[in-house]
């Protein structure tokens, strides 16, 4: 085969999986259709959860200085995020474009195969693997692998060609949005409610500004080019008053209000993953987001697999988390479409749902929501309250005086698990996996009681930074638990 493992799409979901699969050693090439980034950003920023993602693989400090921030919003009606208790804050105006390059730099130096200008053509699962053929600057050939992962997007040839079934509601509407410089306009970066639909503004790095134009009462249309500046200037006219026709557009595109989601998320050998496993109105900046938590989910199970070192099932369990969370996506984009999108019919609702924010308890629920933090994947039961959950960063001072965090432990994303109480006994029930578990003693540091932490004596972190096990509290065994994520130990 020409490598284990073939992603279709260099967007943000198919260059973080394939360097999650380098990361485990699995020879991936990526086949990308454009010749070079288009340098457009649809996403727009780091949801919560995802900078604590990149944040466990040390990505971070790739993207520079990066503006954070606790102000989010629940279709257009303001939330304050800093009710999430020892949460990285949001990252603002961190352009797509830049989160291409820096994941793109990253794959590449870990040694992906990524090959552009190469146009996928069509599909075959062999049931031993898959053929592709592939169209690239010199000619048309075949290419195998034991697995595809169509990260192709919304339209996604992979998707379509594999016959995955993709229900849903088609758009009803069409929108615009518009990076443009020379524009003097006041900030609405949750965005604003108008008679006539609904604006949203917000500066980007470079002296650009980033305009969305909700207008209501505009059907989708099939465009083949992007629209033009000047509909995208009217409709903004139309809804403000106001004369932005002096701008310079970078670039304009349209979107909609479909909502899609794939009845399964794996077919044999063929997985997709982000936007081709699902789409939605882009409210809250949770697509790209979601796609990257997709591919971190997948990732490691996909190499374990491939790697011959994962337990029956393993590679089911991608689509029964990440299908859940992919309903929920869409449950809570449509929900903020009502909001924001709505004439004055829906204001009674607004004005409702205002005063519940007030009660920290819904802010704290619908910032979960929004943010990614609160997802929690059947592990097994348990009185743990943070089984399945992600694990928080902790500080640590390892048994050999080193100070690290448990975010730092993940950055080669292999699973951890994490002795707090110096346990001999343990360890050695874990030693037959020590070949894929890294086992680590240390001591907590400032262990507050909202982590969840308190009172832990050891915990099996996953490399996608959920806790698979902890002690005490789970009512599964440490040795089921391993068996359970990461197969059986060595000589059994």
């Amino acid at each position: 085969m020409d490598a284990a493992v073939i992603v279709a799409g260099a967007g943000p979901a198919g260059l973080m999986l394939a360097g999650e699969l380098r990361l485990a050693g699995v020879e991936v090439i990526v086949l990308e259709r454009l010749a070079k980034r288009t340098g457009e950003s649809r996403g727009l920023g780091f949801t919560a959860r995802t900078m604590e993602i990149f944040d466990q693989r040390g990505l971070l400090s790739r993207f520079g200085e990066v503006e954070t921030s606790n102000v989010g919003h629940f279709g257009g009606l303001p939330v304050d995020f800093g009710v999430l208790e020892g949460a990285h804050q949001a990252a603002k105006s961190v352009p797509q474009s830049h989160t291409e390059t820096v994941l793109e730099e990253w794959v590449t130096s870990l040694g992906t195969d990524l090959r552009r200008s190469h146009e996928l053509l069509s599909v075959k699962d062999t049931g031993e693997g898959v053929e592709v053929a592939v169209r690239g600057p010199e000619g048309e050939h075949t290419l195998t692998a034991r697995y595809l992962v169509g990260c192709d997007g919304g339209r996604s040839l992979v998707r379509k060609a594999a016959g995955f079934d993709f229900p849903g509601t088609a758009a009803t509407m069409e929108m615009f949005l518009a990076d443009v410089r020379g524009l003097d306009l006041e900030p609405r970066m949750i965005g604003e409610t108008l008679p006539g639909g609904m604006v949203m503004v917000g500066p980007l790095p470079g002296g650009i500004t980033r305009i969305i134009v909700c207008e209501r009462g505009t059907p989708p249309q099939r465009r083949t080019t992007p629209p033009s500046y000047d509909e995208v200037a009217a409709a903004w006219k139309r809804l403000t008053g106001t004369d932005i026709s002096h701008g310079e557009p970078e670039w304009v595109s349209s979107f909609g209000d479909a909502t899609r989601q794939v009845t399964e998320y794996r077919r044999g050998n063929i997985i997709l993953a982000g936007d081709a496993a699902h789409i939605h109105l882009p409210a809250g900046g949770q697509g790209m987001n979601t796609s990257i938590q997709d591919a971190v989910n997948l990732g490691w199970k996909l190499a374990a697999v491939v790697k011959g070192k994962a337990p029956a099932g393993l590679l089911d369990t991608y689509h029964g988390e990440r299908h859940p969370v992919g309903q929920r996506l869409l449950m809570n984009t449509r929900a903020q479409g009502l909001l924001f999108l709505s004439g004055p019919e829906v204001q009674p609702l607004r004005d409702v749902l205002t005063e519940l924010i007030g009660y920290e308890e819904v802010s704290r629920h619908l910032a979960g929501m929004v943010s990614g933090l609160e997802i929690t994947y059947d592990v097994g039961t348990g009185t743990h309250p943070l089984l399945g959950k992600r694990m928080p960063r902790l500080a640590l001072r390892t048994a050999a005086g080193r100070e690290t965090s448990s975010t730092e432990l993940l950055r080669a994303a292999r699973p951890v698990l994490l002795d707090l109480e110096d346990n001999a006994t343990l360890r050695a029930r874990a030693a037959g996996w020590a070949d894929r578990v890294d086992i680590v003693t240390a001591t907590a540091q400032d262990v507050s009681a909202a982590s969840g932490l308190a009172g832990t004596s050891a915990v099996l972190v996953r490399p996608d930074g959920y806790i698979a096990w902890a002690a005490p509290g789970s009512h599964h065994d440490l040795t089921m638990a391993l068996e359970r994520w990461f197969g059986s130990p060595l000589g059994a």
